[in-house]
């Protein structure tokens, strides 16, 4: 990652690798973190207000004196930054002349306009690092020799070049690959895992489960591969569909980051397979979704909506930007936050007038339900009752004689958890839609709310972009 940098990057990259390692070490105490934290704050604030056409008008309520002594405990008292400020600000939320940004990317604008998200060398610096040190003990278990095939949404996302800086420093091969690309496609990944012996693919949860499928319909057991571990990326994805992941490749998959194309790295996997958020980097508030009021992390785990203002100074630092995810969060002694991405704000469901997330229903599905790589659900009301009716697709259909008992099992089980709901399961074939999660959202690519109260605008963007030519 090094070898394009000027001296001073240089020196940039290894304090911070040097202070992440100190971190993890634990070499830096919670006083220690808050020193840091608030000096990055105001080197941030000062920073945009005087860079960024957005945040001079957006902070304007801020003197120099107040930069000078703000505290992460006062943030509380600076606006948010929304979505709709991204989308309608554009290049005015950044803080740095576009043409020395390292690299131009943005959002796939699927559901709205897509939004600027230049990075610079200070950008890459600070999101690659936990991500090396942390991917460094994952990988180790499965052997010191790995070439990585990395796919990635679209040519406009970071993930390809994210993942090659890391991999490459780590000494591993990469090969980036897109299997959505016509000029790609699936065939010749398949055969590139083959004749290269890839080790290791960092995709989304969908390609994953796409690559599997066409490999079993060419007659070779994904599990027959020298892929021996898989990273997913760009989707909410329940330990329950990792397992089964991983069940048919035969192997170990992580749910390896948190992350946005806007926002960068927000949490990283660790050998555990849990999430941990990098609080060097960035400050967390959990807050509640419609008050806006922010919760005590402190105090074990909390549910809400999560809040984060970069601690370092990019080509386009966010302050309190809302990111529309609900997450579940329990506070670490270190200052971490262990974080469960739970599905985006607007994708929680009201069935029978009760409040579910995305990962609530999926985890419920497939907790019992080995197999199961896919599943669609339609929702409706009949006579005042919330009805689901899902469809799950297994992967070997011809192997599971015993399919309608299993089924049996799992709606009792999800009726326990989703009480006073009619809940229909059936085995069968799901749509390509379920392909789109990472490209709009869960809810589009699993959910076809039919009740008349229902909003379906992020479904019709989905079914939009299958009619543009997206292939699954």
């Amino acid at each position: 990652m090094y070898a394009i940098f000027k001296e001073e990057q240089i020196k940039q990259a290894k304090a911070t690798y040097d202070q992440h390692c100190d971190f993890y070490k634990g070499n830096i105490n919670l006083d220690q973190l808050k020193s840091h934290q608030n000096n990055k704050l105001r080197d941030v604030i000062k920073y945009v207000s005087e860079n960024s056409p957005f945040y001079k008008e957006h902070l304007k309520g801020l003197t120099a004196s107040d930069i000078s002594t703000l505290k992460i405990d006062e943030l509380t008292n600076i606006p948010f930054t929304t979505k709709d400020d991204l989308r309608n600000q554009g290049a005015a939320l950044v803080a740095a002349p576009m043409h020395k940004s390292w690299i131009y990317y943005e959002t796939t604008g699927t559901t709205g306009k897509p939004t600027p998200c230049p990075r610079n060398e200070t950008d890459s610096i600070h999101n690659n690092t936990p991500l090396i040190i942390n991917y460094r003990s994952i990988f180790e278990q499965y052997g010191s020799e790995h070439i990585v095939g990395v796919m990635g949404p679209t040519e406009l996302h970071s993930t390809g070049d994210t993942f090659e800086d890391v991999f490459r420093s780590l000494g591993y091969g990469v090969v980036k690959m897109w299997p959505r690309s016509p000029v790609v496609g699936m065939k010749r990944v398949m055969a590139l895992i083959n004749e290269l012996q890839i080790t290791a693919l960092v995709c989304t949860p969908a390609v994953a489960i796409a690559i599997a499928r066409f490999m079993q319909s060419s007659g070779q057991s994904p599990g027959s591969t020298s892929v021996k571990l898989i990273l997913t990326v760009g989707e909410l994805t329940t330990p329950s569909l990792l397992r089964n992941i991983g069940d048919v490749w035969g192997a170990k998959v992580y749910s390896c980051m948190y992350a946005s194309q806007e926002s960068s790295i927000l949490a990283v996997c660790a050998a555990d397979s849990e999430l941990y958020t990098t609080p060097l980097n960035n400050y967390y508030e959990i807050i509640d979704p419609v008050s806006g009021t922010s919760y005590d992390i402190t105090q074990g785990q909390v549910m809400g909506e999560l809040v984060i203002t970069h601690l370092y100074e990019g080509q386009k630092p966010l302050i309190r930007y809302r990111t529309g995810d609900m997450v579940r969060s329990t506070y670490q002694s270190d200052g971490r936050q262990k974080i469960i991405p739970v599905g985006r704000v607007r994708d929680v469901l009201s069935l029978n007038g009760a409040a579910y997330c995305a990962w609530d229903l999926e985890a419920a599905l497939l907790e019992q339900l080995h197999g199961c790589l896919d599943y669609a659900i339609r929702i409706d009301t009949k006579d005042g009752i919330d009805c689901l009716d899902i469809t799950v697709e297994m992967f070997d259909k011809d192997a599971d004689t015993s399919i309608a008992s299993t089924l049996l099992t799992v709606k009792a089980h999800l009726e326990k958890a989703i009480p006073g709901v009619k809940i229909s399961v059936i085995s069968g074939e799901t749509s390509n839609i379920t392909a789109t999660s990472a490209m709009v959202s869960w809810k589009a690519a699993r959910i076809h709310d039919v009740r008349p109260s229902a909003d379906n605008s992020d479904r019709e963007a989905a079914l939009a972009l299958i009619n543009q030519g997206f292939k699954s």
